[in-house]
């Protein structure tokens, strides 16, 4: 079958569960097709040999496998019937693993059948794949082959005993194969010989970085942006031998010969990067004398007098993005070291950089301590304003986050925040400050009014309405009403006309501003009501709204029963209308606007039974 290989005769296959007709059935061995051969990746500048080149399937074997894809997308009558449909798949694969894997459309079969294989199907597979490494890593079909084979590991690793001495007998004429954990160690020493070829290869750095994260018994999540700094970052962990954690020491070793490269090839720092994350967890000491060697390297560099030369790479987008990994991964005494050397005094001309701006987010947000915090506020809050002109918002929303998280200088990031748009004084300004903190704009713009050497009161504007809701703007309120005293916030949020509530409520951004008002811990039940109370009058308008449905759900889940009566009053009068709009239907549906017209004493026992439940539930996570 497929390039090369003649299908054993003699081998009945079962009947049940058999896989497609196999394209060598009946026909001739396809020959090597030499012309359509790929050749090897090799170092830059070399030619690759002749005789490594890649073979290619014969489109007979592409139409098999493509029809192995489709007959797994079907459902099975058994598992048994599935186990022995992909035993005899495996069977064709044989011979055929490395066309197969380096072919576009082969390899997504491929890789749907590793995710199912047993311990040794799959280690068959990845051996005849190791023969040449290099040539599957570093090649784009073949390298998520292998990533997915090496994330195998944790479903695989207590199942590999019993059923290798099963299929042994079943297959006896196989080759034996080493474990997989062996596998794993064999691709480890490819690594080590060539660690610099496969991080600065596109493809073989995606092999480096899953290799790390198996080694290290940590499977990350695979969002590893900048967004990714704020959410979970670890998908799943699971034991390894020792022997794994032995290798990701050693090929960790290997940076040290390369620090330049790694600090600023765009590609390699990505493994360095990943290597960083798992280390935090695994091997904190061994993360820790890693960070040090990059940052004492960087700092080494065309050395000033005037500044730290660790700064220049803070304003290159590569070495930037790996300064900011390393102090996310930094221990407390490591951070406050590099923050002194290298950060103390240059904080606000950072914070006005286009890149440099993202390196000083990440320094706020690995601060742990209030000490540390309180030195780093100073510093930046003078130049909010400076921020906010060069729309570097995620320093202010960090900066609120990181006061809102240690409960320190709260009451000093407000006052600033006033200063920075021009509604500190006189003190009736203060009043319109959400407004101008959802939509990012100063008192002057907002209110088109001239700036004034004496500011004016503020009169209230009744044809001034709240266009949009930035989305800084929101979590930056967000932060607010989460301080230990939000009363400045809260009172400028009630000052809000219903029309402006309703933009809030039924905006992407702002509806996750009434999210915080009702999850807050700070704000008592009274002044939640006291806001939300307005939004009564617009249960319809919410209802079919995307995002203000979902400020209706959280009110319906927070309210009394007496509440629910009345929203519920106020929705079936356009029940018909309701049911019919595409998001309004999911409301009516939730709240059982139905059974309250029709069996309303039914529907009053579940409300209270419902209230009961969250309550009983809520005391529970509260002990």
């Amino acid at each position: 079958m497929g390039a090369q290989k003649k299908k054993p005769q003699g081998k009945k296959r079962e009947a049940e569960g058999q896989p497609p007709k196999s394209p060598d059935e009946g026909s001739t061995p396809a020959k090597k097709q030499r012309k359509g051969a790929e050749p090897l990746p090799t170092q830059e500048g070399k030619k690759a040999p002749q005789e490594l080149q890649i073979p290619r399937l014969d489109p007979k074997s592409v139409g098999y496998f493509r029809r192995v894809g489709e007959t797994l997308q079907q459902p099975f009558e058994s598992d048994e019937e599935k186990g022995i449909f992909i035993r005899n798949v495996f069977h064709e694969v044989q011979g055929n693993e490395l066309p197969l894997a380096t072919d576009m459309s082969g390899s997504l079969v491929l890789q749907k059948l590793l995710a199912v294989a047993t311990s040794v199907q799959l280690c068959r597979v990845v051996a005849a794949l190791s023969k040449q490494w290099q040539a599957v890593c570093c090649h784009r079909s073949g390298a998520h082959v292998v990533q997915t084979a090496l994330l195998q590991f944790p479903r695989l690793q207590k199942q590999q005993g019993a059923e290798e001495e099963e299929e042994t007998e079943e297959e006896g004429e196989a080759e034996p194969v080493g474990t997989l954990e062996d596998l794993v160690l064999g691709l480890c020493a490819e690594l080590k010989g060539k660690f610099l070829l496969y991080n600065k290869d596109t493809h073989g750095s995606f092999i480096v970085r899953t290799l790390f994260q198996v080694l290290g018994g940590t499977v990350l999540s695979q969002d590893t942006g900048r967004k990714a700094a704020k959410g979970p970052t670890v998908a799943s962990e699971f034991e390894v031998p020792e022997s794994f954690l032995h290798q990701l020491q050693e090929l960790c070793g290997c940076f040290g010969d390369h620090v330049g490269v790694f600090a600023t090839h765009k590609v390699a720092s990505l493994g360095m990067q990943v290597a960083l994350r798992v280390l935090q967890r695994k091997m904190p000491p061994v993360c820790a004398q890693l960070c040090d060697q990059m940052i004492e390297y960087l700092a080494s560099r065309n050395v000033s007098a005037e500044s730290s030369s660790l700064l220049v790479f803070l304003k290159d987008e590569t070495s930037s993005r790996l300064l900011e990994r390393i102090l996310e991964v930094s221990e407390k005494k490591q951070l406050r070291r590099v923050f002194k050397a290298h950060f103390q005094g240059q904080l606000r001309a950072l914070a006005a950089h286009p890149i440099a701006n993202y390196t000083v987010q990440r320094l706020l947000s690995a601060v742990q301590t209030k000490k540390l915090f309180a030195v780093l506020f100073d510093e930046l809050s003078p130049g909010l304003e400076d921020a906010l002109a060069k729309g570097h918002m995620g320093i202010i929303t960090t900066l609120a986050d990181t006061c809102k998280r240690l409960k320190c200088r709260q009451r000093e990031l407000l006052s600033q925040l006033m200063e920075a748009f021009h509604c500190a004084a006189p003190l009736s300004r203060q009043v319109a400050s959400i407004p101008l903190f959802l939509s990012l704009l100063t008192y002057e713009v907002y209110y088109n009014k001239e700036e004034e050497e004496e500011p004016s009161e503020h009169q209230g504007d009744a044809d001034r309405k709240l266009e949009n809701v930035n989305y800084h703007g929101s979590l930056l309120v967000q932060h607010l009403l989460h301080f230990e005293d939000p009363s400045v916030a809260l009172k400028s949020l009630g000052s809000l006309t219903d029309a402006d509530l309703l933009t809030v409520a039924c905006s992407q951004a702002g509806c996750h501003v009434l999210d915080s008002l009702l999850g807050s811990a700070t704000i008592s039940d009274k002044q939640r009501k006291k806001i939300l109370r307005r939004l009564r009058g617009h249960c319809m308008q919410l209802a079919c709204n995307k995002y203000g449905s979902r400020v209706l759900d959280r009110m319906w889940t927070a309210s009394t029963l007496g509440v629910k009566e009345e929203i519920a009053q106020q929705l079936v009068e356009k029940l018909h209308q309701l049911q019919n709009d595409p998001v309004g239907h999911h409301i009516a549906r939730n709240f059982a606007l139905t059974h309250f017209v029709k069996r309303r004493k039914d529907w009053e026992e579940h409300q209270l039974g419902e209230n009961k439940r969250r309550k009983m539930f809520s005391e529970i996570l509260e002990d």
